[in-house]
């Protein structure tokens, strides 16, 4: 089940890129951000209502409520970013140099978590570093 909201999640990223790039002409980028993170809260906080889990925010402990507000800090930060990279630049090179996020979560992981960082990860960043280097030079 987590492939197929991994490959959701691809497809609805894929198409905040090129919503947003056609959205973002002739708009502040960090007003475009603004109005993007009011749509998201709206809409999380509706899915939370809907699946009626509110209640769940009093069992939250405080190291988690810390790394969810820097979670939350971090992606305000990308989104930022982001946005001012897509109005900046072409969706066809800032997207792949976004998703070397994917290369550096590897090595986080492997720091921080302590997750195993086999040949097969090595190998696959390294592939992701050089088709991100092909579609950006």
């Amino acid at each position: 089940m987590w492939a197929i909201f991994a490959v959701l999640s691809a497809v609805f990223a894929a198409l905040t890129s090129i919503l947003a790039k056609i959205g973002i002409e002739g708009v502040n980028s960090n007003l475009a951000t603004a109005i993007r993170t009011i749509v998201v809260l709206i809409m999380a906080w509706g899915m939370v209502f809907l699946t009626n889990t509110q209640g769940g925010i009093s069992s939250i402990d405080k190291k988690s409520w810390l790394f969810l507000i820097l979670s939350g800090l971090a992606t305000g930060a990308s989104w930022l970013c982001y946005y001012r990279a897509l109005q900046l630049g072409e969706a066809s090179k800032v997207v792949p140099i976004d998703k070397m996020s994917t290369v550096i979560t590897l090595a986080l992981a492997f720091i921080f978590l302590h997750e195993r960082f086999t040949a097969k990860s090595f190998i696959g960043a390294v592939l992701i570093t050089l088709g991100t280097l092909v579609m950006v030079l």
